[in-house]
């Protein structure tokens, strides 16, 4: 029998994750599979965020989640024991609306999500399903996320007609499916591949994996250390994106230039955890813990 087949020791887990983390400042924690899975908070999970609080180590909650508003996020994670800001979580929903504001203030978007996620774009030019749906409309942009009831076949004609008449494609994210207290559901992903295979054109992604997204995130983590200024005084090497999504969370922080740790609480396991290390272009986790319980107590302050 070799040493690989007796599972590491607490005390061994924990001194590895103290090496894999040394120089990392701050913390962007996955939602689903970090702090809750379905619906339901993780053995742990508040514990760690009042640690991290009482140390004061920075952390943001990153999250493509884009059903609801921020807002609304935090009162539901409130309601699980996790009390956390809406001003602490970027979102796929909060980073679309961040990057259409800055380039399309003034000009009509159509955005395809549900109604609650909707007031993220809050003082932006929206036009209804009924507008985007006449002959001549025209926008700027159409986004795309969790629209849930609102991926009608008159409303994605509506976005191919608007994308095909000049509009930019932003899509919240590209997730193939998640967990929920049903079961496995599909995603918006298969909504964008759809309108990019019709269109042959590709959505810009602002949500995980993109680099905007990371960017976003670390960007908030510098805010929130600094009491709300930018002072770039965080670099994206400092901080670490714990997720339980081995693609969207760990590889694509790695590619931004954040650390990528995985936490076995979640919806991949050993089957995943062994073809993304040995996948074409592949890259191991740069650090692998149970969950965030072990990831938060191996932080120096």
């Amino acid at each position: 029998m070799s040493a690989s087949d007796h599972p590491a020791k607490p005390a061994e887990i924990l001194a590895q994750l103290q090496i894999d983390m040394v120089g990392v400042r701050a913390l962007l924690l996955d939602m689903d599979g970090v702090l809750v899975l379905k619906n339901a908070p993780i053995p742990g999970a508040a514990e760690a965020l009042a640690a991290l609080d009482a140390r004061d180590i920075p952390y943001a909650i990153g999250t493509n989640t884009s059903l609801v508003s921020r807002t609304t996020l935090a009162r539901e994670l409130g309601r699980a024991g996790l009390p956390v800001e809406a001003d602490r979580i970027v979102s796929a929903v909060s980073v679309a609306a961040a990057y259409v504001r800055r380039r399309f203030a003034q000009a009509p978007l159509y955005v395809l999500a549900a109604p609650d996620a909707l007031t993220e774009f809050h003082g932006l030019t929206l036009l209804s399903h009924d507008e985007a749906a006449e002959r001549e409309a025209r926008v700027a942009a159409v986004v795309v996320g969790d629209a849930a009831e609102e991926f009608t076949p008159r409303n994605m004609q509506s976005a191919f007609a608007l994308l095909r008449n000049g509009a930019r494609f932003v899509a919240m994210h590209k997730n193939r499916w998640w967990l929920t207290p049903a079961g496995v559901m599909l995603d918006a992903g298969a909504y964008v591949v759809g309108l990019e295979y019709v269109t042959q054109r590709r959505a810009l992604v602002t949500g995980k994996p993109s680099r905007a997204f990371f960017a976003e995130g670390v960007t908030q983590l510098d805010r929130l250390a600094s009491g709300g200024r930018e002072t770039h005084s965080i670099s994206a090497a400092e901080v670490a994106m714990v997720g339980d999504d081995l693609w969207n969370d760990v590889r694509g922080a790695q590619k931004a230039g954040l650390r990528g740790v995985f936490v076995r609480s979640g919806k991949h396991g050993e089957a995943e955890l062994a073809r993304v290390s040995s996948e074409r272009g592949g890259r191991a986790p740069d650090a692998i813990a149970p969950s965030l319980v072990e990831v938060v107590a191996a932080m120096e302050r």
